[in-house]
């Protein structure tokens, strides 16, 4: 399976503010713990889209909805990665926050505290076809599948994809969000997605099975290619009912793993834009994700890249920008 190394990446999902919180050791209940805090750009989905741009694809664009307070900041940001943000402002709903705890010890494992304020609304009322426009593939975060608006603008997007022959691929995105939406309903819902990128809990969630070489074999009998992304153990590919190739790991000296598995994600599809075949876009993931838990946050290094500085976009203008009325409905999580 390749991909023809033209077109651009469309990626749709989440564009959120992290809160990153690095603490050494176990929080204290009921007093202060000592931190290193800081505000940062996130977002599953444009964290994948920063990546992919970082490294190398020349083309990425990223459709979420974001909150009128934060709206500028989160254009300059997406558009300094070298993303080109199509971002409906929210005139009632905030961006959404997370709260991300990262122990600073060996493992630099972290916990999210998720406000999904705006990007909770993103539905179909927020899409066009003409978004496929120049659109080699498609991506989604599978956040869009944990509220009413996004469950029902992921099936409008995959009808405009398989009309247009857009290969669409999807990432899980929260195995504790999974395990409420439930498996058979995700299952349903992600039909005729190409490639799914699942993490190691989330496809052992998905299969009811202990071991990931397992969990992947048989996701790959409902997804004709699923890439398991299992962090410092590599990466797994597997199509029609079997592991095909086991990928290493890069070697990294962890300072906060957030993003790691979007790293991955951005790098792999960048990968598959240029013609790569999947083992070596999951090696070029594997190589995005030790680069990316060597930092802080879920967004690439500025200062370097295949793009450069001085080739980063620049924000569309007010008028270019596509805005949306307030989506209706204000479902919450797996309603």
């Amino acid at each position: 399976m390749s991909t023809a190394p033209d077109g651009a990446l469309l990626v749709v999902g989440d564009v959120v503010t992290d809160v990153v919180a690095r603490h050494r050791g176990p929080l204290a209940a009921g007093t202060d713990t000592a931190a290193s805090i800081r505000r940062l750009p996130g977002g599953a989905g444009a964290n994948v889209a920063c990546w992919a741009a970082y490294t190398g694809c020349a083309d990425v664009r990223m459709l979420g909805r974001v909150g009128a307070e934060a709206s500028a900041w989160h254009e300059r940001e997406l558009a300094a990665c070298g993303v080109r943000p199509l971002l409906v402002v929210d005139a009632s709903a905030p961006t959404g926050t997370v709260i991300c705890l990262v122990d600073t010890g060996d493992s630099a494992e972290r916990t999210f505290l998720t406000d999904s304020g705006a990007s909770l609304l993103i539905g179909p009322d927020d899409w066009s076809d003409a978004l496929l426009d120049g659109v080699g593939r498609l991506h989604l975060s599978g956040y869009l599948l944990f509220s009413a608006p996004g469950r029902a603008l992921v099936s409008v997007v995959l009808a405009a994809a398989r009309a247009r022959g857009v290969p669409v691929s999807l990432d899980p995105a929260s195995a504790g969000f999974l395990a409420e939406l439930g498996v058979g309903r995700f299952l349903g819902l992600v039909e005729g997605v190409d490639v799914l990128l699942p993490s190691r809990a989330e496809a052992c969630l998905l299969t009811g099975l202990p071991d990931a070489a397992d969990a992947a074999a048989k996701l790959s009998r409902h997804v004709p290619l699923v890439v398991a992304k299992l962090g410092a153990e590599g990466a797994l590919v597997a199509r029609s009912g079997t592991v095909g190739a086991r990928v290493a790991a890069v070697a990294a000296s962890p300072r906060d793993s957030t993003g790691a598995g979007d790293a991955f994600t951005g790098a792999f599809l960048a990968a598959l834009l240029g013609g790569a075949e999947p083992e070596a876009a999951a090696a070029a993931g594997c190589r995005a994700g030790a680069r990316a838990v060597e930092g802080v946050g879920g967004r690439p290094p500025r200062a370097a890249g295949p793009r450069g500085a001085g080739e980063q976009r620049q924000s569309p203008s007010c008028d270019e920008r596509r805005r949306s009325p307030l989506a209706t409905g204000g479902d919450g999580p797996f309603t």
